[in-house]
């Protein structure tokens, strides 16, 4: 049975990139923030950070690199170096999480340095970088997450992609600056069995996003019985971020209360 509102220890927020996609980015944020949810961005380096500042918003998650990888010595060197200035413009607008992933993507998903069967090597190198970047977020007190995506549909070629994968090098580095960002669209495409992966995967979790598969608009229209993973969520005492990252299937408004109806 679903459990009431009051019983959620998650805080609900929605990401301004993919919703009120006609309005411009200060005023999605706006209203976001107006109807009480925290607010998610994605690349901060064409947005007025001051301005976002001043929606009064609270920021949960913002890109934190703009280009490299996890892999190369060269990308390594360059995630690094801009994971720095992400840091310095997470101050601006006070963004709780700076996202990662595998490789960088461009303006299509595509990964800029594609490595569909990471080696062995691979990882560890990988894991080396995130160690980096996880001292850069303890010297600035701001936590980096590593986000699971899937390669089936929107992101091919991408390493490190499954949430499995994520999870393990993020293990591997074993620091409260470096978190799994638990992508659950990605996630159903790539692997399903929600719960029990929400459940593996809880201690080293630092947000968790959501949306409906196939179509990925909000949950409640597609095959994900969102409700259960809800549930879930509330009874392994999960206390972080549940954030819509989500298309909506029509009136953005109508998108948010099924989203709040859902995760309360």
């Amino acid at each position: 049975m679903m459990r009431s509102p009051e019983e959620r220890p998650y805080t609900l927020a929605a990401n301004a990139e993919m919703i009120f996609r006609d309005l411009p980015v200060e005023e999605r944020v706006r209203i976001l923030h107006e109807a009480g949810f925290v607010v998610e961005i994605w690349d901060w380096s064409a947005k007025d950070l001051p301005a976002l500042a001043r929606t009064g918003a609270r920021f949960s998650s913002m890109t934190g690199y703009l280009e490299g990888d996890l892999i190369t010595r060269a990308g390594a060197d360059r995630l690094v170096e801009t994971a720095e200035r992400s840091l310095e413009a997470a101050e601006v607008i006070d963004a709780a999480a700076l996202n990662l992933h595998g490789t960088g993507l461009d303006g299509q998903g595509m990964p800029v340095v594609p490595r569909p069967h990471p080696t062995g090597a691979d990882h560890l190198a990988a894991a080396r970088t995130l160690e980096r970047v996880a001292t850069l977020g303890e010297e600035h007190g701001r936590v980096f997450t590593l986000e699971n995506l899937n390669t089936a549909v929107d992101h091919p070629g991408v390493p490190f992609a499954t949430a499995a994968e994520a999870l393990a090098l993020v293990q591997a580095v074993d620091s409260p600056h470096l978190r799994l960002n638990l992508d659950l669209y990605h996630a159903q495409i790539g692997e399903g069995n929600l719960i029990r992966l929400i459940e593996q995967a809880l201690p080293w979790v630092g947000e968790v996003q959501v949306a409906d598969v196939p179509g990925r608009c909000q949950p409640g229209t597609g095959e994900i019985r969102y409700a259960a993973v809800a549930d879930a969520l509330t009874d392994v005492g999960y206390g972080g971020v549940v954030a819509m990252e989500a298309f909506a299937s029509g009136d953005p408004r109508d998108a948010l209360k099924d989203f709040q109806a859902t995760f309360g």
